[in-house]
This record gives C-alpha cells, sequence and structure tokens, in this order.
C-alpha cells in the first residue's frame, strides 16, 4: 500500500508543479478555449493541462519500474510500458487537437492506435464470466478492448464541461476502483500482491490530484483533450488489466457478483460520463445531427438550469461519482444485506439534492414559497 501511495502522490507533485508550465506553453502557442454559447467560463482560458498529467504519469511510472516492489511488474512482460506508450499517444493526439484542431476521425483513428498497442502487447480483456464459463473468441476480445478504451476515452472528454469537474469525478472513481484492486488481489496472492491495474490506476488518481488546484472553480487551465482522453485511457487500462485476475472458470453462481465486478465496477465508475455520452448521441442523432456535434444539453448543463451554483452542480456530480463508485465496490466485500440498504439509502439522499434546487425555483415561480425580500 505503501508504494501505491507513494507513486499517487508522486504523480501529483509532479502533475501539480508542472501544471504551470503547460499553462505558459499553452498561452504562448494560442492553445486557448474560447468563450462560447454553450460554455461556463466567462474567459479566454488555457487548455493543455494534459501535458502536465501526462507527466506525472511519465514520472510516477519510470520511479515504479525502479522499486523492488513493483520491478517484476516491468521486467516480466511489456505491460506497464504499453500503458505509458498508449497514455502518451492519446496524450499528444490531444495536444495536437488543442493546437491546432484535428477532425473527429483523425481523432479516432489515434485512439484505435492506442487501443491496439495495449492489447498488441497484452493489455487486453481476456474474458467474460458468463454461468462460470468463458465465452468469446481472441479476435472477440481484441475488439472488444478496442472498442472499451475508445469508448472511455471519449466519455471522459464529453463529461469536461465544468471547472474540475472531469478530474474530480475520474479521481474519485479511480479512487474507488485503486479500493477494489488492490483488496482483490491481496486477497488472491497474499505474497506477491503488485499489479498494474492497482499501479495505473493509483497513477491516475495521483495526477487528477495534482491538477485539480489549478482546475478548480474558477479555473486557470482546462486539462483540454490531451488530459480528459489521457485520464480516460488510464481508467480503462486499469479496467482491462483487472479482469485477469478473477478465473471465471472457477466461479459459482453465489459468487457471481464479485466475478462480474471487474466488468461492472468500471462501468459504475464511469456512469456519469458513460450516461452523458449515451444521452448525448441518442438527443442529438434524433435530431438529425452528428453525434459529435456540440450543445448545451450535458448534465453538468441541466444542474445548472435546475438552479445550481457551479461549484455546488460540481459537487453534486462528485457526490453521484462517490456513492455508485464506492457502492459497486462495497458488493464485493459487504454483504448484500448490508449494502444494498445503505447504497439505496445514499442513492436517495443525491437524488434528493440533486433536485431540490429545481423544486424551490417551481415553487417560487407557482407562488407557493414566499421569501421575504431584505
Amino acid at each position: 500500500m505503501r508504494a501505491y501511495l507513494f507513486l499517487m502522490l508522486l504523480a501529483a507533485g509532479t502533475t501539480y508543479l508542472a501544471t504551470p508550465l503547460a499553462r505558459r506553453f499553452a498561452e504562448r502557442s494560442r492553445a486557448m478555449t474560447p468563450v462560447r454559447d454553450r460554455d461556463v467560463h466567462s474567459v479566454p482560458t488555457p487548455r493543455l493541462g494534459g501535458l502536465a498529467m501526462l507527466a506525472g504519469v511519465a514520472v510516477a511510472f519510470v520511479v515504479a519500474s525502479r522499486m523492488p516492489f513493483l520491478r517484476d511488474l516491468f521486467t516480466s512482460d511489456n505491460g506497464p510500458w504499453a500503458v505509458l506508450g498508449a497514455a502518451a499517444i492519446v496524450s499528444l493526439l490531444g495536444v495536437a487537437d488543442d493546437v491546432w484542431g484535428l477532425d473527429a476521425l483523425t481523432k479516432l483513428a489515434g485512439q484505435v492506435l492506442a487501443a491496439g498497442l495495449l492489447a498488441w502487447q497484452g493489455v487486453q480483456l481476456v474474458s467474460l464470466p458468463v454461468g462460470g464459463v468463458t465465452v468469446g473468441s481472441s479476435t472477440f476480445f481484441l475488439v472488444l478492448t478496442v472498442l472499451a478504451v475508445v469508448v472511455a476515452v471519449n466519455a471522459v472528454n464529453f463529461v469536461d464541461g465544468l471547472d474540475g469537474l472531469a478530474a474530480g469525478v475520474t479521481g474519485i472513481g479511480g479512487a474507488a476502483f485503486f479500493v477494489y484492486t488492490y483488496l482483490l488481489t491481496r486477497d488472491a496472492s497474499p505474497d506477491d500482491y503488485s499489479n498494474l491495474a492497482s499501479l495505473t490506476v493509483a497513477v491516475l488518481v495521483g495526477v487528477c490530484l495534482g491538477f485539480l488546484p489549478h482546475n478548480a472553480h474558477p479555473a486557470r487551465i482546462f486539462m483540454g483533450d490531451s488530459g480528459s482522453m489521457l485520464i480516460g485511457l488510464l481508467l480503462a487500462s486499469s479496467a482491462i488489466a483487472v479482469t485477469g485476475q478473477v478465473d471465471p472458470a472457477v466461479v459459482s453462481r453465489a459468487d457471481l457478483v464479485p466475478a462480474f465486478l471487474p466488468v461492472l465496477l468500471p462501468v459504475a465508475v464511469l456512469m456519469l460520463p458513460l450516461t452523458d455520452l449515451l444521452l448525448a448521441v441518442v438527443r442529438r442523432m434524433l435530431a438529425g445531427q452528428s453525434p459529435f456535434s456540440a450543445d448545451r444539453l450535458h448534465l453538468h448543463h441541466r444542474l445548472l438550469d435546475l438552479g445550481h451554483t457551479h461549484r455546488r452542480a460540481v459537487w453534486i456530480l462528485y457526490l453521484w461519482t462517490a456513492v455508485v463508485a464506492f457502492g459497486a465496490v462495497s458488493l464485493a466485500f459487504v454483504p448484500l444485506a448490508v449494502a444494498l440498504p445503505v447504497w439505496g439509502s445514499a442513492l436517495a439522499v443525491t437524488a434528493l439534492l440533486t433536485t431540490g434546487p429545481g423544486r424551490l425555483s417551481a415553487a417560487r415561480r407557482s407562488g407557493a414559497l414566499h421569501v421575504p425580500r431584505r
């Protein structure tokens, strides 16, 4: 645990110190986010924060390769270096998009290239537990791996619409996923619980923590595509790596929930961005628009329309992520009779906090609630 926490802090510190340098580079290269009708920021803002986050990832992985606890991960296979290489590909692709602007097809090709590198070096889905048997061919899982990475990368990009939102949501979800991967590996292999999934997600949480002080409202820099695609890929990589830690051939029906968690938990962690992505694609296609066209109907925009302030909208989305992600993790380690009622109560409270301002505004408009003026 201490090794992972050290790497998390190292990634956070490196990202924090590198972000001002990334901001200056963005200003000189004119990689600035203008103020558009759908945006909530009021002044043009630099958007190359992903470069600082990539620096945090690179430093943490290089140091990890020299640590006795994790050294075997880097010498036994190329998985960790493949993750770092794929992270560099999507982040530099994002830099090109932030500076010059790339079309959607070019970005998709780069994302597929990064996902293909992961799969080629062994970081790929290997099984799905269905009734205690392994389903799917090698080609099927190769395609599924690429699809999972591309979806995660774009889902995080969709949710990056408020100051501190993408970094905070990913950091919270990543923390829940780290707890799961660490406890799972410790139980499965008490003598050596070093693993790629825990390493990757610990570094992911670190870079999010290091970037947040610069990105919290009012943001002095945005992560841009260089950052959102990076953290999406890291989260997908850790989820893909952990699937190899559960053998579906020995899973009984009683253990079906823990067996499915490597597949379901990343979905829970990415619940917010995936929901936003799905709703946006359906909404735009029904309107006869491209799925990649922009609008002001994302979940965070709807919270603002409900009457939430910028900061409160972000904190409510943080809360949703924490409740869903840590609730899903609890299913693996807490009896269902305890976990489900607590999880349900937390979801109900979060829903009330989400809709409260909207009901208050409606009551004021209808005259049902009188608020005296000062």
